[in-house]
């Protein structure tokens, strides 16, 4: 089982959203945490709503350090920060696989009930179709190189 660390810079939304669905998705080949470079200390109403509104359990998570995984032996670390946005995207520095995901942060949306949800479901499809086609990637036969070219690959493509 290959163990995945997805992070963004405050782990409230968008790493929970990976985390989760990776989780639910991936079977007995994958494990999902997340964490963030710096955790804003809870995680976003938002995204547990948006976890229930598709059918995922919302209990059990929360915004924590990458700090907390330095024993976890990570094999792929995945960051969803936008750097297009001018976010600062957090670099996880251990050996490990690396992918760069980037989607907006929704949770710094303003407006009405319906937008904002419409952002986190747009934020949480594009997570479950990139997720998706990571799963359909043979991982356990795939060199460093190969999975981490596939995996940047997926994050370069736009939804």
């Amino acid at each position: 089982m290959l163990k995945v660390l997805v992070l963004c810079t405050g782990n409230s939304c968008r790493s929970i959203l990976g985390e989760a669905l990776i989780n639910q998705l991936g079977g007995n080949r994958f494990q999902a945490f997340s964490a963030g470079s710096h955790p804003v200390g809870k995680v976003n109403a938002h995204a547990l709503a948006t976890l229930k509104r598709h059918g995922i359990p919302a209990d059990g998570y929360s915004s924590q350090s990458w700090d907390e995984f330095d024993e976890h032996n990570i094999d792929i670390a995945i960051t969803v920060c936008d750097n297009a946005a001018g976010e600062t995207c957090p670099a996880y520095l251990k050996d490990v696989i690396r992918a760069h995901w980037g989607l907006p942060d929704p949770a710094h949306l303003a407006g009405s009930a319906e937008v904002i949800e419409a952002a986190f479901d747009e934020t949480y499809s594009a997570l479950e179709k990139r997720i998706r086609q990571m799963l359909a990637l043979p991982v356990e036969t795939m060199s460093r190189l190969e999975l981490t070219k596939a995996l940047n690959n997926i994050g370069a493509e736009t939804f």
